[in-house]
Parts: structure tokens; C-alpha cells; sequence
């Protein structure tokens, strides 16, 4: 059953996504070559990152719960503190989430859960670097970062996100999967243009279409 990402009863789910450096311009994506970025390190990748002051996006959302698949066209504008995003269907404005320094406000009312995907989900996915007090464990392909309460898997050859698990303040688990790397030209810019989020029993699909980060 298939229907637009936004109902009388809320809200549906989030979507995410990733991004990785150097300066704030918007393209495109394109496909290319995947980088590699070893002898690069990780420490020095977050630092740079923790520049990047906000994020704005267009991506295609889909929200799946039980057997309801729900869509929209997305647009989200991001920082540390705030968010606000707005979900389109066939052109028309489905729904609208604004968050200021915690305070959530959506049009429709949004249940807890979906809150969570399309406030705690985005901005952790965004910005995953976010990580305080952490420790770097080395695999063979991969980096982990952990603290307390979050776990990050970064590629080591490309230093994009792969995997990221943060457990909530309920207990339960977050979990964002990335995929599918592309870059965009002006500069070099690379980022997972693929998210799936789920919590609890829902899970939110991203399909990233263009962002700009800002410095």
C-alpha cells in the first residue's frame, strides 16, 4: 500500500543521510571513482568536519511500517541546534518539522516515535561526526568510533560512514545503514547518498539528491 509520507495522523519517518568535506558548494551528484583516503587520519577527518556549521538537502524519502510504504520529496535545512524540514507530495507541501534548541514543532502532530527519526535520526545521521569522548578501535577495513552510547563503522579506505547504532534514552536502538558513495564536481566532495533508518519497528529510506554544507 503505497501513499504520500505525510497523513492526517502525522508525520511519517525520517530519513538520512551523510556527507564528507571541504567546502560549501551544491551540485549535482555524480558517479565516480570511490576515494581513497589511506594514510589520512581519522582524528584529523572529524576535526575538519566539526567545521561544517549546517547542512541543506533535497532527498526522496520513504517510509516504511508493517505493510504501508509512504513517499514524499524532502527538503531539510540542518545545524547543531536547529532543524526544519519540509516533505512535499506531488508538488504541494505534505508536512513540516521545525526543532529549536529542543523544542519540536510539526504540521501535522507527530507521535514520539516519529520525533525521534525526523529529529534525533536526521541530525545524528548528518552529522555523525559529532562523536564526544570517544575511542578508535582499528579493524582491517575499518574504523570504529564508540563512546557510552554510539557506535560508528567508517570505511578506511573512502572514510565514509558505513554503519552507525546510538541507543536512546528509552533503551532502544537507533540504527542508520549507508551506501551507495557518489561526489559532486566543484569541489571534490564525497558523500552516501543511500540511508535506511530504522527504530523500533519503522525504518525510513533516503535517497540523497543534492546538499550544500556550510562553513
Amino acid at each position: 500500500m503505497s501513499r504520500n509520507l505525510l497523513t492526517a495522523s502525522g508525520l511519517k519517518r525520517p530519513v538520512f543521510l551523510f556527507l564528507l568535506l571541504f567546502v560549501a558548494v551544491s551540485c549535482s551528484p555524480k558517479q565516480a571513482a570511490r576515494p581513497v583516503r589511506e594514510g589520512i587520519a581519522i582524528e584529523g577527518l572529524i576535526a575538519s568536519l566539526k567545521n561544517i556549521s549546517a547542512l541543506e538537502s533535497v532527498m526522496a524519502l520513504e517510509y516504511e511500517k508493517g505493510e504501508n510504504t509512504m513517499t514524499g520529496e524532502a527538503f531539510l535545512n540542518i545545524s547543531g541546534k536547529e532543524l526544519n524540514l519540509r516533505v512535499y507530495y506531488m508538488g504541494f507541501l505534505a508536512g513540516e518539522v521545525k526543532e529549536k534548541e529542543g523544542v519540536i514543532e510539526s504540521t501535522p502532530k507527530l507521535d514520539r516515535n516519529k520525533k525521534t527519526l525526523l529529529t534525533d535520526g536526521l541530525r545524528s545521521s548528518f552529522f555523525w561526526w559529532n562523536i564526544a569522548e570517544y575511542t578508535i578501535e582499528e579493524e582491517d577495513d575499518e574504523y570504529i568510533l564508540r563512546n557510552d552510547f554510539r557506535k560508528i563503522v567508517i570505511d578506511k579506505k573512502m572514510f565514509l560512514p558505513l554503519l552507525q547504532v546510538i541507543e536512546m534514552p528509552d533503551g532502544e536502538k537507533l540504527t542508520v545503514y549507508y551506501d551507495s558513495p557518489v561526489a559532486q564536481s566543484e569541489p571534490e566532495l564525497w558523500y552516501q547518498s543511500s540511508l535506511r533508518i530504522e527504530y523500533r519497528r519503522s525504518v525510513v529510506k533516503a535517497k540523497i539528491k543534492s546538499f550544500l554544507p556550510v562553513r
